[in-house]
């Protein structure tokens, strides 16, 4: 193979693998759409139950005083006849151990758990489960504001198939006040929602959302609980659970409203700790995929490492176009990256409005105005992708190095401005 060839080879695959993914994301959502979710009740219904079991909600806080009221208040407002909120206050060094034990006087269905230094949020998870009287655990982050209905849904879909041994739920931006904000908008619209909608249709999740899931405690015993030394524990949960052999079901009308970082430095920073943390996941989880609950989890499996294997080859497209400078040819790889350039690029264009379209469309009944939010997600596939990349190319030496982590303490991440 000489170097022309290998150019366009890779010239190729770093165009056409946003490409195939973005068909294969909006096929998977229009058929869960019409399949499952087109005849269900809106999100704002309040659906009625075959019985009413105990829930236990756990919100595992670190230093996070700003933030605690809200969500409490909305904790508050759920409409459900029977559940317990169990705050775990993991070490905190800030006002978050007074706030909680005075929101405790006010809330009869509350319960403070206040660990003597920060573990964790895997362990200060498995603390609130061991403390839990009920079977089905709500797991949210201390910044989200729970809908008054999701407990309700998602007890319901439990309900509803007892294989289920986990639920993604669906959480929605609601820190706007910049531009990296309203992007984000799409990106949960246009990517996640799309992403997570698909792989209920093929089979398997990648991860659930820990600013927003729920667990049967059996198949949390049977999967080994929350890894304490895992940077993302819920994408290490949420593999361990389906090797376990239990299912994981997407249910849209868990609507929760969350904070994401509005800086640079910020997001960087979560991108990197997510891409290190799966690579982990994925890492450890190889050898198991050989076993016979293992095999669903490798259309998963390869598609991960299609997408780092694709975060490389921009990498090497950029080495190519580095060295074509110091061989004085940039002009013959100019046109050469032009041509590609001409070729691809409407099709990526109608491609990425399309899959916009396609987003805005099925999150329109969870989130009013999100086809205002089209304005400035025009861009974000491209941002998205470069941005995976990046974050693709740092985690995975990372992930190696810290193969053996033995801890996963934690610290408040950057929540936007307000």
């Amino acid at each position: 193979m000489n170097w022309e060839s290998l150019q366009e080879i890779v010239g190729i695959f770093c165009f056409g693998y946003p490409f195939v993914m973005a068909y294969f994301w909006m096929v998977g959502a229009l058929l869960y759409y019409f399949v499952r979710e087109r005849r269900q009740p809106m999100p704002s219904d309040t659906p009625s139950l075959e019985d009413y079991p105990p829930v236990s909600i756990l919100v595992p806080c670190f230093n996070e005083e700003g933030q605690l009221e809200e969500t409490f208040a909305a904790l508050a407002e759920v409409k459900y006849p029977d559940y317990e909120v169990i705050a775990i206050n993991d070490g905190s060094s800030d006002r978050t151990a007074e706030i909680l034990d005075s929101l405790a006087e006010q809330m009869p269905n509350l319960r403070v758990i206040h660990m003597a230094s920060n573990r964790g949020k895997s362990t200060a998870l498995n603390t609130g489960a061991m403390a839990a009287r009920s079977e089905l655990l709500v797991c949210i982050d201390s910044d989200t504001l729970i809908e008054e209905n999701a407990v309700l849904w998602i007890v319901r879909r439990f309900q509803s198939d007892p294989l289920v041994g986990a639920i993604a739920g669906n959480p929605r931006i609601r820190n706007r006040s910049t531009m990296l904000g309203h992007l984000q908008v799409g990106e949960f619209s246009g990517m996640v929602g799309l992403i997570r909608r698909a792989q209920s249709v093929y089979g398997t999740f990648y991860t659930v959302s820990g600013a927003i899931c729920a667990f049967r405690k059996r198949a949390l015993h049977e999967a080994g609980w929350w890894a304490p030394g895992a940077l993302t524990d819920d994408v290490d949960v949420s593999w361990r659970i389906q090797l376990a052999g239990w299912n994981i079901a997407l249910v849209p009308k868990a609507v929760a409203w969350i904070l994401t970082p509005e800086t640079l430095g910020g997001l960087w920073r979560q991108r990197v700790r997510w891409s290190e943390g799966g690579t982990s996941v994925t890492l450890r989880a190889t050898p198991y995929l050989f076993q016979r609950r293992g095999l669903r989890m490798w259309p998963i499996w390869l598609n991960f490492m299609a997408a780092v294997l694709w975060s490389y080859s921009m990498l090497l497209m950029l080495a190519i176009w580095a060295a074509s400078l110091l061989q004085h040819s940039v002009n013959e790889h100019l046109l050469r990256l032009g041509h590609l350039l001409n070729e691809w690029s409407p099709e990526l264009a109608v491609t990425y409005l399309l899959q916009m379209l396609v987003a805005a469309f099925l999150d329109g009944r969870y989130e009013h105005g999100v086809f205002r939010s089209l304005l400035w997600v025009i861009w974000y596939p491209l941002i998205y992708w470069m941005l995976q990349a990046a974050a693709a190319v740092v985690g995975l030496p990372k992930a190696i190095l810290n193969f053996k982590r033995l801890t996963g303490t934690w610290r408040s991440p950057d929540r936007g401005f307000r």
